[in-house]
């Protein structure tokens, strides 16, 4: 302890400023007798009791006393020449403040520091009760400035922490922590000042919660760009003495500390800056060549760490023993290869005019060969690094040969095709080849699509002759690779044809298909159109070649037949016509607004006129009128319709628009097939979403106003109508048209009609919620940015009137579709329709469950204390209240007499 000890032999006088504090305390009211909080503190100082003080700080808390007549109470124990008597008053005025910190004023904060950092030159028992108010100090927003740096230069000067109790240290390093942040530019002021006091500090640490607090000062340190000035290596010198760390937890350690949180944090802040390199990567050398395993493995992965942050300026001098000691390892492989994993994404950052300088050149056999075995090797985890490791050595320009190549591609090939307990390898295989594709697009058109297309042969096969399931699983991982490896034009244009000449064969009838096996078909189409939007070729190529094949095929299995046949059935079932939907909105969404006019004018003929002149392999039985025919399979088709025109830019014009509007009007409101009359529904909705304001969109919503009130009375087309003003109703909102309005006040009464009230509860859901055929915001739909909030604000009120005005027996519906309403709405937008009551009320509820035996509460206790502490700041009084109250229960829960 720097500085003498005070002589027990005299008195040890209170500061002037603290006088004057007690001073004005007299003169103020005294919110309770003192009596009582005399007879406290003198059981505390001379009874050595601890209950006493938990009362005088809830007295505080709860305003029977104040800080300051505290401070008059304790006068005589601060003053008391007995050590250990002015150590009792400390403690007990420091507890009250850690409670009521929150509680002090700007001129009673000066006076309390004042009063402290004079302590911290008292005797040694005194010390750890200084520290502690001193960390409640700590925590005061009301802490005028200049303080922080005026506590932290006290202890720094006064005060030998590392001869302090582990508790007390720990102490420290919590002032240290709530100064940095709150008072963050103020310590900065400090300049290196503030690292050298931390060092001095920290030296000689040995307590792993001590050590878990101290590393993240240090990496807050850097990471927040406090000044090192030239304490760098002293810096790095007083963490870097604990790695690799050697560290067992006791058995039964009630901290929960683990070797491996040590290792972590330490880790964080060796690799935390590039200024530790010069010291850190000879000591890591170092360790790697050791014999200690688990200090080889602690290296490995710490550079692994580092080669993210470290530059080439600051690992060229060390590569060469870098490598020479990795090549000396022959375990931990996996390591090592995340190791060179982080090493080749640092070399990517890196440009070399010159091929000849690249550093990886030299090693690249080597790296290839590492990569291979690994990618062969048993171990799952080992195959997904050298997949990412392989992707990595791959962007490197001009790095692979046409041989290394030819063996990656075999590699990833052979791990598409792993079995289900080695599905993330299988993945992250397909992810690789789709990026390595796009690199190389000549390695994978020459050695992986044959393959992949003898593959789809085979397995088409197999399903002719209805072979097991493990064929099937096959067959599937066969179209996901297909799809995967569609990231270029070239490829693009070999691996479409494949997939639909797949589709034409499940519609020949020459494969035993299922919904399955065409929608697995579907999905890889729509994920290589989704691949092929980012190139306007390749985007192109794909509309023009699958959606007239779809097409095609859906029509052609809509055509009456002699004798009906199951495989053309599977193609007009909902699941696979939605995933056909699927194909076609994603190939239609990204086009340009010029060859989304080519495309229209032959689309839009095709439904309204039966022109089929474009499709291939157009020869059919029958002519194609899906809004004429009686046939519910080529109405079934107006989805597809849906998916095209539904996905357009706004300003394609449609031709026979005006035809093609009355036409889904008419079959939205057909009973004879609920899927047709649902599509045609939402096809209508779309199309007005996007319509420009005018005369002619007025006439459209009025027909289709017409059409739903008749639907609406009595007939057998009443949900028809009803999903038809659902959908008006969701595409007039998501553009704030003024219609709107009208539309969910007609809603809003069909909560009472017997039949249709449940099904109206439902829709507030799909008015809230976000579409994924039409209405979307990928589909051009006009959606405003806020409309949840406005239908909020415009609704809500006359939901909550209505379920007070409705009979018992229809309020759920009210009830149910103000759910749907509030639960799609962000959280921030709720609070505060929240009344004071309401957040009253709820305190209450957490206050009563304390009842509850307490075995069934403690698990959450936490939780709860954490949660309530909110409350406690509410701008309302009794909420406030409320808190303390409950808050005070949970605080007592489990605890000995409660």
């Amino acid at each position: 302890m720097r500085g003498e000890p005070v002589s027990c032999h005299r008195p040890y006088p209170l500061p002037r400023s603290l006088v004057r504090v007690m001073a004005a305390a007299a003169a103020v009211e005294a919110a309770a007798p003192m009596g009582a909080l005399w007879g406290l503190v003198h059981d505390f100082v001379v009874g050595q009791q601890e209950g006493p003080a938990d009362q005088v700080a809830a007295d505080v808390k709860s305003g029977n006393y104040t800080v300051l007549q505290v401070v008059e109470a304790l006068g005589s124990s601060l003053e008391n020449p007995e050590p250990r008597t002015r150590a009792r008053g400390i403690q007990l005025l420091s507890q009250v403040l850690l409670h009521c910190h929150t509680l002090l004023l700007e001129k009673e904060v000066v006076h309390l520091i004042l009063f402290y950092e004079n302590r911290l030159k008292d005797h040694h028992l005194v010390i750890p009760s200084v520290l502690q108010g001193l960390k409640a100090l700590s925590l005061c927003v009301a802490l005028p400035p200049g303080l922080a740096v005026s506590v932290l230069k006290a202890i720094f000067q006064e005060v030998h922490v590392q001869s302090l109790p582990q508790v007390d240290r720990h102490t420290v390093y919590n002032i240290i922590t709530n100064f940095m942040r709150t008072r963050e530019e103020e310590l900065k002021s400090l300049g290196a000042d503030f690292t050298f006091g931390f060092i001095q500090v920290m030296d000689g640490e040995k307590d792993p919660r001590n050590l878990l607090v101290a590393f993240r000062i240090v990496h807050d340190l850097i990471s927040r760009d406090y000044s090192l000035g030239p304490f760098v290596e002293e810096l790095f010198e007083v963490t870097s003495c604990y790695f690799p760390i050697d560290f067992t937890p006791p058995p039964n350690d009630p901290h929960g500390i683990q070797r491996e949180d040590l290792i972590l944090s330490l880790r964080a802040v060796l690799a935390s800056t590039p200024r530790f390199a010069e010291f850190l990567l000879p000591l890591l050398i170092e360790k790697v060549d050791s014999e200690v395993l688990s200090a080889k493995l602690d290296s490995l992965q710490t550079l692994n760490a580092c080669c993210a942050v470290y530059g080439q300026k600051e690992l060229k001098d060390f590569l060469p023993s870098l490598w020479a000691s990795i090549r000396r390892e022959s375990s931990q492989r996996r390591t090592i290869l995340e190791m060179l994993l982080g090493f080749l994404k640092l070399q990517q950052k890196w440009s070399y005019e010159d091929k000849d300088q690249r550093p990886l050149n030299g090693f690249k056999d080597q790296l290839c060969s590492l990569v291979f075995m690994a990618l062969t090797d048993p171990s799952t985890q080992l195959q997904l690094v050298g997949i990412r490791t392989l992707t990595v050595l791959g962007a490197q320009p001009d790095l692979l040969s046409s041989e290394d190549l030819e063996l990656a591609v075999g590699h990833l090939y052979r791990l598409s095709f792993l079995k289900e307990d080695s599905q993330s390898c299988r993945v992250a295989a397909l992810e690789a080849s789709g990026t390595l594709a796009a690199l190389y697009p000549v390695a994978f058109s020459s050695h992986l699509v044959p393959k992949l297309a003898e593959e789809l042969r085979v397995g088409e096969s197999n399903l002719t002759n209805g072979d097991e399931p493990t064929q099937c699983s096959r067959h599937l991982c066969c179209l996901q690779a297909l799809s995967a490896v569609s990231t270029h034009p070239s490829i693009v244009k070999e691996t479409l044809p494949l997939l639909l000449q797949h589709l034409w064969q499940v519609n020949r009838g020459n494969m035993v298909a299922q919904s399955s096996d065409v929608i697995a078909v579907c999905q890889s189409l729509r994920q290589m159109a989704e691949k092929c939007q980012q190139d306007p070729e390749s985007c192109w190529y794909f509309h023009q070649t699958a959606i007239p094949c779809l097409l095609a095929l859906a029509v052609q299995a809509s055509m009456p037949e002699k004798e009906p046949s199951v495989l053309r059935k599977v193609l007009l079932e909902d699941e696979v016509l939605a995933a056909m939907v699927s194909v076609i909105g994603t190939a239609t969404t990204h086009l340009s607004p010029e060859l989304a006019a080519q495309s229209v004018t032959h689309i839009v003929p095709l439904f309204l006129d039966g022109n089929v002149s474009f499709l291939p392999e157009n020869s059919f039985l029958s002519r194609f009128q899906p809004f004429q025919d009686g046939s519910s399979g080529q109405r079934r088709l107006i989805a597809l319709l849906m998916a095209f025109v539904c996905s357009l830019p706004r300003n394609v014009e449609i031709p026979q628009l005006n035809q093609l509007m009355r036409e889904l009007l008419e079959l939205s409101c057909c009973h004879s097939c609920p899927f047709s009359s649902t599509a045609a529904a939402k096809c209508f909705a779309g199309l007005l979403n996007k319509h420009p304001a005018g005369q002619q969109l007025d006439e459209f919503l009025q027909l289709a106003v017409d059409k739903v009130e008749a639907g609406l009375g009595s007939g057998p087309c009443r949900s028809q109508a009803f999903t038809l003003l659902l959908w008006v109703t969701k595409a007039l909102v998501l553009r704030y048209h003024p219609l709107s309005s009208c539309l969910t006040a007609r809603l809003m009464g069909l909560l009472s009609d017997p039949e249709l009230g449940p099904a109206a509860a439902d829709g507030f859901s799909l008015l809230m919620s976000d579409c994924t055929d039409v209405l979307t915001r990928a589909g051009h739909a006009e959606v405003r940015i806020m409309f949840r909030q406005r239908f909020f604000t415009d609704n809500v009120p006359a939901l909550v009137q209505g379920f007070h005005a409705a009979p018992q027996d229809v309020k759920p519906n009210y009830l149910k579709g103000l759910s749907h309403v509030l639960n799609r709405l962000p959280k921030p937008v709720l609070l505060p329709e929240l009344p004071t009551a309401v957040r009253i009320a709820a305190l209450q509820c957490m206050h009563a469950l304390t009842r509850l035996p307490t075995p069934v509460l403690l698990p959450y206790k936490p939780q709860v204390i954490r949660a309530l502490a909110k409350p406690l700041d509410d701008k309302k009084r009794l909420v406030r209240k409320e808190a303390v109250s409950a808050r005070g229960e949970w605080f007592l829960l489990g605890s000995p007499g409660s």
